[in-house]
């Protein structure tokens, strides 16, 4: 299926993202959300004295894992916005009641096709350079245990990528910066 892409419009989202996202009315009382000072941190406060809501725009919790098989790294390359034809670290949002770990595995096999098992934690990063969100990103080491290696769900290809020359289009500097901390820590590079 060949999706339309044509009305993402990345300057809009980051000025959005940038105003509390665009949220302007109360989530529970339908009142008009106000900026306030609060915290030293702009908020948006309910303006109903009957109401005490206050929107925390917080960063999204994703997971992913890194694979290396020969010195090479597994990189995915993104078939949707933001970052179309770029390479990333398989790695996604979290859903609803998932642990993190659950997310990374999930992710492995949609992304990928293959069937993963984690066997440490890596690091956490964080990341502001997606205009959809704010992320927090946990990164795991993983090795593959089955599964066929198919580009599926969002992603346009697959593949391995020598650690000592990942391709220049990486699309996120959170996976950039762990490709980096990767060499250093686990290659002593």
């Amino acid at each position: 299926m060949n999706q339309d892409f044509s009305n993402f419009n990345e300057e809009l989202l980051n000025e959005r993202k940038d105003k509390h996202c665009g949220y302007r009315l109360c989530p529970f009382c339908g009142s008009d959300l106000n900026e306030k000072l609060l915290d030293g941190h702009s908020r948006m406060v309910c303006s109903s004295s009957n109401c005490d809501y206050i929107y925390y725009q917080n960063p999204v919790p994703a997971a992913g894992a890194i694979i290396v098989q020969d010195n090479k790294i597994l990189l995915v390359k993104r078939a949707h916005p933001p970052k179309i034809n770029y390479w990333c670290i398989p790695a996604g949002f979290m859903e609803w009641k998932e642990h993190p770990s659950e997310t990374a595995v999930r992710e492995l096999k949609e992304e990928t096709g293959l069937d993963v098992k984690l066997t440490s934690f890596f690091e956490v990063y964080t990341g502001n350079d997606d205009p959809r969100a704010n992320a927090v990103l946990m990164l795991y080491l993983a090795e593959i245990t089955g599964g066929k290696m198919q580009a599926s769900d969002d992603a346009l290809d697959v593949d391995f990528f020598d650690l000592d020359n990942p391709p220049n289009d990486i699309a996120f500097e959170s996976h950039l910066r762990a490709i980096a901390d990767y060499n250093k820590r686990v290659r002593g590079l």
